[in-house]
């Protein structure tokens, strides 16, 4: 078995966790560890948890190589150094371990291995899955014996931990995040992962049950074992560069984005707030001395609020005269010197309000700072053309759509932290278009694949411990599939969706009436957040039926067809292709209103929308020479119900679809908004808004490159490349584009209706670049083509 080590410095604060790449086969030789947890412990209620083991090895090993997991979580360290936080996200059928090369912190002569488990019960995040409280190591060989588990492990449950919970009022909008932490300094076991610890008290871990692969003959734990497919979260330090308020003289020029010990006297309070400058997810560290029978209170925030009540923010920036609510953590000192205080969970915040108050011990804040946290993602992607606006519509973007993926694609990072279909669907592309990383979209299509019940419906979201269903984001999930086969080339993987694909046409099957058009689909049919819809709803009219919804069912079809054509079953391909003829016939009869030359919500005409509009001109049941008049009308017809920030990206496509690209750089208002409001992320809706992170709205950072830069996939796996440029009124462009063979770079300059451009291919890949109705072929490499 080949390995990949973690490469880390001896000290976490000083440097953290690089990204890892994991062994390209992380299965251990035979699976001899079992699951542990304190003796005496709740299997299912809170707990925090550490675990050591000591052993003596002959000589510093060249390889160490140790697989390990936990329910809920873990952080492992070795010799002091915390080397791996996990296991990834997952459910209990497919249940992350991490396969780790400890041979860089171990020493000849004495060793520890120590751990902090955790399980936040009732109160974890909704994301986060669980059985019961548990930790397993598995040392992948004889050499790596005296590691597994349970032999030699001890454990105690520490009493320092107490959960905070946060409710809708506090952090005002629905939550599902998890708790905050409280950490009582007098009752930590300070040092407990070093070698030198005395743990003389603690006791034997209580042995559970063998640990079993998923897969395996018969499974003796609810925990079917599978290799991570992610590399470990980045990590890094992340200083706090501003001090906006406080209320005390007392504190060094330069704090904190320069550490320096601010003074804290007996019997004070101290308030502090500190601007990060821009959203971030991270891991907050205080750092004090002193301060017995004190309490420092950390809270967080994405900005600050004009009122008591309710989401107005105004410009982000502004401070003053501000209301700050959010979630936080307090830290109750014992007096010790140095103490450093860590949440177990990660933080999202622009804002933290940092409040101290003492007793009669004098306090000491060395340094707060923070370190940030999520998935690795590498941009390759470039984009110029000589504009500074769009050059920050990019950069705040692509900043947006890192702190929204984490070990999933999440929703937003501060307020749920949920991996749902119809986010993640652009949150992928965004991943293609940007970097070229399709692994967190394929746990994405993997983890709702998984959440499908019996009759056919995926969970809006996964993972999820409660269920919920929005019946199109099953069908954005069958468009997620199909855009990894187009950007992705993993054939096998997405056969592999096939009958998830079927399986969900045959829930919406079931609830077709005769001619075709949907009725009662159940559940919970948001399609967007716009003030006309209650919920996100559109409207259903006398029969049942609902133009998005039947447009939303007809692009699936479509989609489906593609697929089983390419990887699966011709015949049910051609089922698929039935089943949209039929219900883009009854769309058309239903919809139409000659009139109006519009696509109603409902059969009467009573409501229209944007959102009808642009699925029409996506399905392709518009006729061409109606395309355009019609993309005009959805985006001047004042009637309309608008899109909103989410919805736009399919308003933009359809765009593009009905020939009017060139307008695409006009369209991007909202966005130009919330930059004037001081964001530095994009808003899950227009003002007033509960999340100022959603990354739903980074759709503009697949337009620039897909849409104005031209470059798209035209084959499945991006086997053949074609390049529709869209310049507006811009007159030169240039980009890069991630590929799967390598990349596309594309420069053009434009003078009048000719085109000069400069493209290269990568090698094995052949395209086409199209300009005013004209078709240019390209090869691979490099090549220059002018247009008459």
């Amino acid at each position: 078995m080949r390995t990949v080590r973690i490469a880390c410095t001896a000290a976490w604060l000083a440097a953290a966790i690089p990204s890892t790449v994991m062994a390209e086969d992380p299965r251990p030789r035979a699976w001899t560890a079992r699951w542990v947890a304190p003796a005496g412990a709740s299997a299912f209620d809170v707990g925090v948890h550490h675990f050591r083991r000591v052993f003596t090895l002959p000589a510093a090993p060249t390889r160490f190589v140790v697989h390990v997991t936990a329910d809920q979580r873990y952080q492992l360290f070795v010799n002091g150094t915390r080397v791996a936080v996990g296991p990834a996200r997952g459910d209990l059928s497919a249940w992350p371990y991490d396969s780790l090369d400890l041979a860089p912190w171990l020493r000849q002569g004495d060793n520890v291995l120590a751990a902090v488990v955790w399980n936040f019960g009732a109160l974890a995040p909704l994301a986060q899955q669980t059985w019961q409280t548990g930790f397993m190591v598995q040392g992948d060989a004889e050499a790596e014996a005296a590691a597994s588990t349970p032999t030699g492990w001890t454990a105690m449950t520490s009493r320092a931990w107490t959960l905070l919970p946060v409710d809708a009022g506090m952090v005002r909008g629905y939550w599902a995040a998890g708790p905050g932490e409280r950490v009582d300094g007098a009752a930590y076991p300070w040092g407990w992962e070093q070698l030198s610890f005395d743990a003389s008290a603690w006791a034997p871990v209580q042995p559970g049950p063998p640990a079993s692969p998923r897969e395996a003959r018969d499974a003796a734990s609810r925990h079917m074992l599978v290799p991570r497919d992610l590399p470990m979260m980045e990590a890094r330090i992340d200083r706090l560069p501003r001090l906006r308020l406080r209320d005390s003289a007392a504190v060094p020029e330069g704090f904190p984005n320069v550490p320096a010990d601010v003074h804290v006297g007996p019997n004070s309070r101290m308030r502090l707030l500190l601007d990060r400058t821009e959203l971030t997810t991270a891991y907050p560290e205080l750092d004090v001395s002193g301060g017995a029978g004190g309490r420092v209170t950390l809270r967080y925030a994405e900005a600050l609020f004009l009122g008591a009540r309710g989401n107005d923010k105004g410009h982000r920036d502004e401070v003053r005269g501000k209301t700050f609510a959010g979630y936080g953590d307090e830290f109750l000192p014992d007096g010790g010197a140095r103490r450093t205080f860590r949440p177990l969970w990660w933080r999202t915040f622009r804002y933290v309000e940092v409040t101290i108050h003492t007793a009669g011990d004098p306090l000491v804040l060395h340094d707060i700072r923070s370190v940030y946290t999520g998935y690795p993602f590498a941009q390759t992607a470039r984009f110029a053309a000589g504009r500074a606006d769009l050059d920050r519509l990019m950069a705040v973007g692509w900043h947006t759509a890192r702190l929204c993926a984490h070990e999933t694609y999440m929703d937003c990072p501060y307020y749920e932290q949920l991996q749902y279909a119809g986010d993640s669907r652009i949150q992928s592309l965004v991943s293609y278009y940007m970097s070229g990383d399709g692994r967190l979209a394929r746990q994405a299509i993997r983890a709702l694949d998984a959440s499908r019940t019996p009759e056919g419906l995926t969970f809006s979201r996964a993972p999820s411990r409660l269920p919920q269903y929005i019946p199109p984001f099953s069908l954005w999930w069958i468009a997620m599939v199909h855009d990894y086969w187009r950007y992705q080339d993993d054939a096998a993987f997405v056969k592999a969706q096939l009958p998830g694909v079927r399986a969900v046409l045959t829930y919406f099957a079931g609830r077709q009436q005769p001619d075709g058009l949907l009725a009662g689909v159940g559940w919970w049919n948001f399609v967007d957040w716009t003030e006309a819809w209650p919920h996100g709803v559109p409207p259903v009219g006398a029969r049942g039926e609902s133009a998005p919804q039947d447009l939303q069912l007809l692009l699936a079809y479509q989609a489906a067809a593609d697929l089983e054509q390419a990887l699966g079953t011709p015949a049910q391909a051609e089922v698929w292709r039935g089943a949209a003829t039929r219900l883009q016939d009854a769309i058309r009869r239903t919809y139409w209103q000659p009139e109006r030359r519009l696509f109603a919500d409902v059969a009467d005409g009573a409501s229209l929308s944007q959102h009808t509009q642009a699925l029409a001109l996506l399905a392709g049941i518009v006729d061409p020479a109606q395309r355009a008049p019609l993309a005009e009308r959805m985006l001047t017809d004042a009637d309309l119900v608008p899109a909103s920030i989410y919805f736009k990206y399919y308003v933009h496509q359809a765009v593009v679809r009905a020939g009017l690209g060139d307008r695409y750089l006009d369209l991007l208002g909202e966005w130009r908004r919330m930059l004037d409001l001081g964001l530095t992320t994009w808003a899950e809706k227009a003002e007033p808004t509960r999340s100022d992170a959603h990354a739903w709205g980074a759709s503009p950072n697949v337009e620039f490159l897909r849409t104005i830069l031209g470059v798209d996939s035209v084959a499945p796996g991006f086997a053949r490349v074609g390049i529709t440029p869209h310049l507006g009124a811009l007159t030169e462009v240039r980009g890069r584009v991630p590929h799967p063979k390598g990349f596309v770079d594309v420069t053009l300059t434009r003078r009048d209706d000719r085109l000069d451009a400069q493209i290269t291919l990568p090698a094995g890949v052949s395209g086409d670049l199209f300009w005013h109705g004209q078709r240019y072929p390209l090869r691979s490499g490099l090549q220059r083509v002018s247009t008459r």
